[in-house]
C-alpha cells in the first residue's frame, strides 16, 4: 500500500506573518490520530525569527499539542483573524538562542517569560509553515 504524500510547506507572505507577528492571539490545532480531525485549539505564544514562525510547548515535550503537532506533521492556526492549514517541524539547535530573544522582546513583561526560555519549554520549539495551497489535509 502507497503512503499519502507528505505536505509541502511554503514560506509565509511578509504581510500574514507581520499580522501574526503583531498578534497575542494564536491558536494551535494539531491533527488528530486520524490524520482528518482538528485537535482542540490550544492559544500559546509565537514569535517570528528570520521570516519563519515558531511556537513553544509551556510543558515541554509533555504538552498534548506538541505532541500530537511532531506525530502528526500538519493542523491549523488561527490568530489575526487569519486561518491556516500548517505543517509542523520540530527545532532544535543554536536557532534557540534567537527564539528566546524573540520571546523577550515580545512578552518581555510576562511572569510566565522565564518558563517559555527555559530548558523544558525550549526542547518543544516547533516551526510553524503554511501548507501549500493547493494541498488538502
Amino acid at each position: 500500500m502507497r503512503r499519502p504524500a507528505e505536505p509541502t510547506a511554503v514560506e509565509w507572505s511578509p504581510n500574514e506573518l507581520r499580522q501574526i507577528a503583531d498578534s497575542n492571539d494564536l491558536h494551535i490545532s494539531p491533527l488528530r490520530e486520524d490524520g482528518k480531525t482538528y485537535g482542540t485549539p490550544t492559544g500559546i505564544w509565537s514569535v517570528v525569527v528570520n521570516c519563519a514562525m515558531y511556537v513553544r510547548g509551556y510543558n515541554g515535550q509533555q504538552s498534548r499539542w506538541y505532541q500530537s503537532a511532531v506525530r502528526q506533521g500538519a493542523g491549523r492556526i488561527r490568530a489575526a483573524g487569519i486561518t491556516k492549514e500548517v505543517v509542523f517541524e520540530a527545532v532544535d539547535g543554536s536557532i534557540n538562542n534567537r527564539i528566546d530573544d524573540a520571546y523577550r522582546a515580545k512578552y518581555g513583561g510576562s511572569p510566565y517569560l522565564t518558563p517559555m526560555i527555559g530548558t523544558r519549554a525550549r526542547s518543544a520549539t516547533v516551526r510553524v509553515m503554511p501548507l501549500k495551497t493547493d494541498e488538502r489535509m
